[in-house]
């Protein structure tokens, strides 16, 4: 399944997490080791640039954390990342550079590459945001379903067995999820494609594409 590959949904140059996903072939694979790696990752962070703020916890100094952010460890807030008003980060994130985490966010067990957005409302567990993507306000990701089995990725008529109770999405670089749209457990969504307001999204979605509705996406042009 070369398209759920990560050399075909991320560039690694835009996160800090770039040598956790260089030794994996499918992203979703990371998921249950941010734990250990911020933990490893975050010894290493240069104290010039980085400051230890209570158990588990590094944060830019260029890095703007309201103070009424509630942050749980592990955790790694990258370099002029910006964790706004209310935002609720439970631990095992890492937040990339320049990243923004909004009014009453919630992120748990996540990578956000550089620049992410999720600034209104959103829920983000057990997922991938690469470079530059944006989760318009009340986007989320479920990741549990709802019979509680494993997750399947389901993509051209097959599914995809992860092993994961647990998974939400797998968001290529530069994606528009729009406003009040649900990502199933198991979506995997390719780089540069726009996903329309109000959609439940299930599955695989092709890089480059406009999602509109399930069996209804478009190529874009």
């Amino acid at each position: 399944m070369k398209q759920l590959e990560t050399a075909n949904l991320f560039d690694l140059s835009h996160t800090m997490a770039a040598d956790l996903l260089n030794g994996i072939t499918y992203p979703y694979e990371a998921l249950p080791l941010i734990h250990d790696f911020i933990l490893k990752q975050g010894e290493t962070l240069p104290e010039d640039k980085f400051e230890k703020r209570g158990e588990d916890i590094w944060i830019a100094k260029s890095a703007a954390v309201a103070p009424t952010a509630s942050l749980t460890g592990p955790l790694i807030i990258d370099e002029g990342a910006e964790i706004r008003h209310c935002a609720f980060i439970r631990g095992n994130a890492v937040v990339g550079k320049n990243a923004v985490v909004g009014n009453s966010t919630e992120l748990k067990n996540v990578i956000l590459f550089d620049q992410v957005q999720v600034p209104h409302y959103n829920y983000v567990g057990d997922s991938i945001l690469g470079y530059r993507s944006h989760m318009g306000a009340g986007s989320i990701t479920s990741n549990v379903k709802s019979d509680k089995t494993l997750v399947e990725i389901h993509v051209e008529g097959e599914k995809v067995k992860t092993g994961l109770k647990k998974m939400g999405a797998i968001v290529g670089d530069e994606v528009e999820v729009g406003c009040g749209s649900i990502l199933n457990p198991g979506s995997v969504i390719g780089a540069n494609t726009n996903i329309y307001p109000l959609s439940s999204v299930r599955g695989y979605v092709p890089g480059g594409s406009i999602y509109k509705k399930q069996g209804e996406i478009a190529e874009k042009r």
